[in-house]
């Protein structure tokens, strides 16, 4: 049994997804606008906050899921199942550009990356039966971390860590807390969480560096990261990842928020009633936020204790403002926008992220330099949306429009034909 779809939670969740699809693909990552950017390590900027949001909205999502909280060995085989899909999905984008085969390159190479990846979206997307995608998704998982522990040298350094990997670790432990224990326990389980994960932050010695700190590649979640994965890390910073190991601990926190709303959404009480409780606990947890990150600053990388809080209650607010607009006020008509991508994230998530490695694979014949080719993404920044703007700011924004406006578009098929993919 499943209630019915929250809209201003899929709302939100189509305004996330949104964002990070313009954040994710820039037209050049040399001219970005500030917002558009991460913090560079302390603080939070409107793109720190698609992360944290998407977590929390899937938590929020949960008691819609699974209303009568039933657990058996079913629903926990579904649990694992999915959280292992999720995973699966997360880290095959960490191999698209890693494949190789019998030396080929340029276009049959490509060719080959693109029918591993049908059938990899196949069976991490496909809608089988429960015995069959659990043989499917155990085999895929099982299959990359071969891959990643073998002696293939392209797949040596393979990244493991990564943004869906994140999201299923933590859809999971969510879900079972949701089915296994109350709200009173879940809101000692979410503080504990953080709690640890502050001690163990500010008084743990890091093993080769000396004492405790929360500086890049020298704290203690960086050191767990390169002790335990070396050399399956971030390309960018290659000993430590921003979702690496410890840190996923308070994201656990940020998805049990999530579900704590999620229930405080399906309590029998009046509308009113919830807005004025979604508001004290949005505000409440905001200022928590900013008064921790005086001794644990609000970091992403870090996904620092006071970071959970702080997202987490602007999350609240914003869904708090969604709910009284499309809920109560039953202002509507501006949401098919949102919905339609609200309602398919998972498959935008794959798929926007492996379509710009596919363009940037194809290379055409620079028309500047013959001499040289350029690929399609270079090209088209370059040559047909750059000569439009006099800012290259507004250049690099355009591309991300534009690619927002492709994927509109495939949304709104799929959404015309019913079409919703879930893992």
């Amino acid at each position: 049994m499943k209630k019915e779809r929250l809209i201003s939670l899929d709302v939100f969740r189509g305004f996330t997804i949104m964002l990070m699809t313009i954040v994710n693909n820039p037209g050049s990552w040399a001219h970005i606008y500030p917002p558009l950017e991460h913090a560079e390590w302390n603080g939070c900027t409107p793109t720190d906050l698609v992360f944290p949001f998407f977590i929390f909205i899937m938590g929020t999502a949960i008691p819609f899921a699974m209303p009568d909280k039933h657990f058996d060995s079913a629903i926990f085989n579904k649990i694992v199942v999915r959280s292992i899909r999720i995973f699966c999905l997360g880290l095959f984008l960490n191999y698209f550009g890693k494949i190789h085969f019998l030396g080929l390159e340029g276009i049959p190479l490509l060719t080959i990356r693109i029918i591993i990846t049908t059938i990899v979206g196949i069976a991490l997307l496909g809608n089988f039966n429960q015995k069959i995608k659990t043989y499917l998704a155990f085999g895929v998982l099982g299959t990359l971390l071969f891959l990643a522990y073998s002696s293939i040298e392209s797949f040596q350094e393979v990244r493991i860590p990564g943004v869906l990997q994140r999201i299923g670790i933590v859809y999971f432990f969510t879900s079972l807390l949701f089915l296994k224990t109350s709200p009173k326990i879940q809101i000692g389980i979410a503080v504990l969480l953080l709690l640890i994960y502050w001690f163990l932050m500010t008084c743990i010695p890091v093993p080769g560096f000396g004492a405790a700190n929360f500086e890049k590649g020298t704290n203690l979640a960086a050191w767990l990261d390169n002790s335990i994965l070396n050399g399956h890390l971030w390309s960018a910073t290659k000993t430590w990842d921003p979702e690496g190991i410890l840190s996923t601990i308070p994201a656990i926190a940020t998805g049990i928020i999530g579900m704590l709303i999620g229930q405080l959404l399906n309590i029998e009480t009046t509308k009113i009633e919830i807005i004025k409780k979604l508001t004290l606990l949005g505000i409440s947890l905001i200022a928590l936020g900013l008064i921790w990150s005086l001794v644990f600053p609000i970091n992403k990388s870090l996904w620092s204790s006071s970071y959970v809080l702080y997202t987490a209650g602007l999350a609240i607010s914003i869904l708090m403002i969604l709910y009284y607009l499309i809920e109560i006020a039953n202002y509507k008509k501006w949401t098919k926008l949102f919905l339609i991508w609200g309602v398919n994230p998972m498959i935008v998530f794959f798929l926007s992220g492996i379509l710009p490695r596919v363009w940037g694979m194809i290379e055409i014949q620079n028309p500047e330099i013959t001499s040289e080719k350029i690929n399609i993404n270079e090209y088209f920044y370059t040559y047909i949306i750059t000569p439009q703007f006099l800012n290259p700011l507004n250049a690099s924004l355009a591309y991300a429009l534009l690619y927002v406006l492709f994927w509109t578009i495939i949304l709104y098929i799929f959404y015309k034909q019913k079409l919703i993919f879930k893992v």
